[in-house]
């Protein structure tokens, strides 16, 4: 086999505007038929938000800068702790006590300048959560708390954004996507959980401890659905949730359905603070 081959197979795929060390960088995704040329190149433009630098989001951000998505947006306002580091894989040990938006912003740049990294080292909350997430074309979810799930599938679902859902604990993990603005039956975080659990029912990961690498299947699954979107490839999660359980080393995909008593996207939505604030600021 000539040994250049697959040299001129990417080449003859690629756009032409593609750099010669980002032919080479991209190679393996422009080989692949799904993605290609044309696919490398929507992956350069488009965007995407990720809640939290931390157990998920790590993964998650290193593969997507990997992938060459061309706008990454980080969004956390915690400072690198040395606990974090049994998981927290794009923070090392010299970043305890910076941001983790400024750790994760040099980590990312050093895997891939071709990438552009907005950092917001601040919180979520209602009065910002609308005006951040509307300036990407996707949201990931990598937070710890049912506070911040709940306030980024109403913000994503009032924007028409796609979002990409993680959440871990112990050695299990779920992953879905939730597209509940098309409507059609696409469920929302409040569909499969209408209410977050009584105060104390469920441990955060620093009262129960979480299995680190359980983060990173998890973060690799939710950029990979990430990636899948971005190029319309593939089945996605959307009315799906999938379930892996590392100790015994299982994985489960479940059916849910859109709840048409859904305050959010139901038939009679009637949740309204997102939408007031909304309202307020055009």
């Amino acid at each position: 086999m000539n040994g250049n081959q697959p040299t001129q197979d990417k080449k003859k795929s690629a756009p032409a505007d593609f750099t010669e060390d980002q032919l080479s960088r991209y190679a393996r995704h422009i080989l692949l038929p799904e993605v290609g040329g044309k696919g490398q190149a929507r992956l350069q433009g488009a965007s995407v938000l990720v809640i939290g630098a931390g157990g998920l989001g790590s993964p998650v951000l290193l593969y997507l800068a990997a992938a060459g998505v061309g706008r990454i947006g980080i969004i956390d306002d915690d400072a690198v702790d040395l606990s974090n580091l049994q998981r927290q894989i794009i923070h090392a040990t010299p970043d305890i006590g910076r941001p983790k938006t400024d750790s994760a912003r040099e980590a990312l740049a050093a895997l891939n300048p071709d990438v552009r990294v907005e950092a917001h080292h601040k919180r979520l909350t209602a009065e910002n959560a609308i005006d951040i997430i509307a300036g990407y074309d996707l949201v990931a979810d990598g937070s710890d708390n049912f506070a911040t799930r709940y306030l980024v599938n109403d913000a994503c679902h009032l924007e028409g954004k796609p979002l990409i859902s993680a959440a871990i604990l112990r050695f299990d993990a779920q992953i879905t996507t939730f597209k509940s603005y098309l409507g059609d039956g696409h469920p929302c975080y409040r569909c499969i959980f209408p209410e977050p659990p009584r105060e104390g029912l469920v441990p955060s990961c620093a009262e129960a401890g979480v299995f680190g690498a359980v983060a990173g299947v998890a973060g690799t699954l939710q950029a990979t659905e990430i990636i899948k979107e971005l190029l319309g490839i593939g089945d996605g999660l959307s009315g799906r949730l999938m379930l892996y359980d590392a100790l015994g080393a299982t994985f489960q995909t479940i059916d849910v359905k859109a709840d048409p008593a859904c305050p959010l996207c139901g038939e009679s939505p009637r949740w309204h603070d997102l939408a007031h604030h909304r309202e307020g600021e055009t």
